[in-house]
């Protein structure tokens, strides 16, 4: 498994050559499979680019930088939720971003919330997560195990000013969030990554540090409020 500060697995995404493996064919978006080569290195990564992004009417075109600022908010908190993920300009179908690829069995939320309470500790910080990058699609399906480390993937549809939390991830509703939890969120109330200024709108990240502020002022997990903040399909 790869480990923190990824700076080898971000190297070969930004400098290795890159080539296509195959199509993500139930993607809603056109994405690929894509391997890279670096010297001796070898891996395999998602490449999402713009030109495949389906009109959304509550989205700018761009989701490929929510996917990179979605990173750069985990790196920033310590986490390490999100796989590297760089946006490269001169890929087969232009710009866009590329994670590196979670390689895992098989198995999603659904059947690990109940299989596996070791681990509860990482889908509650995954809950906070999504609480504050205003996820709108975590689905089961968009977490993985490696290893007993949980990874989030796809994040194009996070950030938005409006509330549009919806994720399968209830059943940590009412808990209150952990300490240590809360203190790596207080310090985005005054301190926000520079380089999320470069990817997202600056009301999008006033909306980011609202939430912050709603997080510390009132330290636990919402509820569902309608059927509305579940995302389709579930996985």
């Amino acid at each position: 498994m790869i480990t923190p500060p990824f700076d080898r697995e971000l190297e070969i995404l930004n400098a290795g050559e890159m080539g296509i493996v195959q199509q993500l064919v139930e993607s809603s978006n056109i994405g690929f499979v894509v391997d890279f080569e670096l010297d001796d290195d070898y891996a395999w990564a998602v490449y999402k680019p713009e030109a495949g992004e389906q009109p959304l009417w509550d989205f700018p075109p761009g989701l490929y930088k929510r996917e990179r600022a979605a990173f750069v908010l985990s790196e920033y908190l310590g986490w390490h939720i999100v796989p590297p993920t760089v946006i490269i300009e001169d890929g087969p179908a232009g710009i866009g971003s590329v994670q590196w690829f979670i390689h895992n069995n098989g198995e999603h939320y659904f059947p690990l919330v109940d299989s596996r309470e070791d681990l509860h500790e990482q889908f509650i910080r995954m809950v906070v997560f999504d609480l504050l990058c205003n996820n709108t699609d975590r689905k089961s399906g968009h977490v993985l195990l490696e290893d007993d480390h949980i990874w989030g993937i796809d994040h194009g549809l996070c950030f938005s000013v409006e509330p549009k939390l919806r994720t399968v991830m209830w059943e940590f509703g009412g808990h209150l969030i952990p300490e240590q939890l809360l203190d790596a969120v207080e310090p985005l109330l005054s301190d926000v990554p520079a380089e999320l200024w470069e990817l997202l709108h600056p009301m999008e990240i006033e909306a980011l540090q609202r939430r912050a502020s709603r997080i510390i002022r009132l330290p636990f997990l919402p509820r569902p409020q309608s059927h509305r903040q579940f995302p389709w399909p579930l996985v």
